[in-house]
């Protein structure tokens, strides 16, 4: 690790990169057809996280070169965001999901049960809440590492709703058509068009405490974690 940017930039493209290149269907279908679908998710496994320590080291040793100076305004934006990030996320990881990894089990759940609970405000709730959570930071933080590793989260986040729903269609087929018109990849927008209900119980109360709890540990331990108080002062 040198300690510079061009470190921190090969490790966020190999991360992000990564992700797309080894979920595209060029490297999946043989890598999955050789090593199986576990073997291929533990290799998928092992790159994504290699290359997400790599990052994060390369985001602590990189050096400080300020873009620009965010108003002071600005800087209650991630206070504002992460309850709502950190909620979707909890959301998104504790609900079948057609979306998510092995999500194609969802599908033989039955009609009503393949979008439950927050899958009906959004079928991405767990790249949703990264995506708020990129975005938070990286305009509050205002220098060139942060631009590299915020703007690659974030462009891992939303360019990720679309291949994944790409990857779903080719491998649902039809299957995927009544998923794809009961929900959608901007929130709200299938339950403003009336093409589906509010899941209120699906939600829960659960979840919303634990995004509370997280998001008050957050506040509580961020300095101490990295180094920045997360309030505008």
């Amino acid at each position: 690790m040198t300690g510079d940017l061009d470190d921190l930039l090969a490790a966020a493209l190999l991360f992000v990169g990564g992700h797309f290149l080894l979920s595209s269907r060029v490297l999946r279908q043989p890598l999955a057809a050789r090593l199986g679908d576990n073997g291929f998710r533990g290799l998928y496994s092992l790159v994504a996280g290699a290359a997400l320590l790599w990052t994060i080291f390369a985001y602590g040793a990189a050096p400080f070169v300020a873009l620009w100076q965010p108003p002071l305004i600005l800087r209650w934006l991630p206070l504002i965001l992460m309850p709502v990030a950190l909620f979707l996320v909890v959301a998104g990881v504790t609900t079948p999901n057609p979306t998510q990894v092995g999500g194609e089990r969802v599908v033989d759940a039955g009609p009503e049960d393949q979008t439950p609970g927050i899958i009906r405000v959004t079928r991405h709730p767990f790249l949703w809440g990264v995506a708020l959570w990129a975005l938070g930071h990286l305009v509050v933080r205002g220098d060139a590492a942060s631009v590299i590793l915020f703007g690659g989260m974030l462009v891992l986040a939303l360019g990720g709703m679309w291949h994944i729903d790409q990857k779903r269609e080719a491998s649902l087929g039809a299957n995927w058509g009544p998923i794809r018109l009961t929900t959608s990849v901007i929130p709200f927008a299938a339950l403003a068009s009336g093409r589906t209900h509010m899941d209120w119980r699906g939600i829960g109360w659960w979840r919303p405490l634990v995004a509370l709890a997280l998001y008050a540990a957050l506040l509580h331990l961020h300095a101490q974690l990295f180094g920045v108080s997360p309030l505008p002062v």
